[in-house]
């Protein structure tokens, strides 16, 4: 798990991303798991939902880490139909990432930020393995993945 960490630590170095890249010894694959980790609330975190299009394409939806997300609201803020929940290898294949760890920016993805994660000035999201977060600015986040800000929570 540590080469994916390393990975995204030389991508945020390479890109000048101002961000942490925090390594945990406990595993922190769910949200709540996550938020103690870090010592943060389960509201300053965020989950990156990969869907694939009918073509194959990876979709990434970034909502806070209490929300779910719409898939039929992902198609239609995207104007394609309902895409699907991509399944382990495919979100290894597609981002580089394993699941529990796939970061919001660092791979070919059109990313869709929801709203509600704005609300924050920091937020932690995926560091590459369950083991490890990101904390980033909320404004970096839609500048680094250059998402687009569009409502996908149920």
């Amino acid at each position: 798990m540590i080469e994916y960490e390393n990975k995204l630590k030389e991508y945020i170095i390479h890109n000048s991303i101002e961000a942490d890249h925090i390594h945990f010894e406990d595993i922190c694959h769910s949200v709540q798991e996550a938020a103690d980790a870090a010592g943060a609330t389960p509201d300053d975190l965020v989950k990156n939902i990969c869907m694939v299009d009918d073509k194959g394409n990876l979709i990434v939806a970034i909502v806070k880490g209490e929300d779910r997300v719409s898939t039929s609201r992902v198609g239609k803020t995207l104007k394609i139909d309902r895409p699907r929940i991509a399944t382990e290898d495919e979100i290894l294949d597609k981002s580089g990432y394993p699941c529990g760890g796939v970061p919001s920016f660092g791979y070919d993805a059109t990313f869709i930020v929801d709203p509600k994660v704005m609300d924050k000035d920091y937020i932690y999201t995926g560091g590459g393995s369950e083991y490890s977060l990101v904390r980033i600015k909320s404004e970096n986040l839609t500048k680094v993945n250059k998402g687009l800000t569009m409502r996908v929570r149920k």
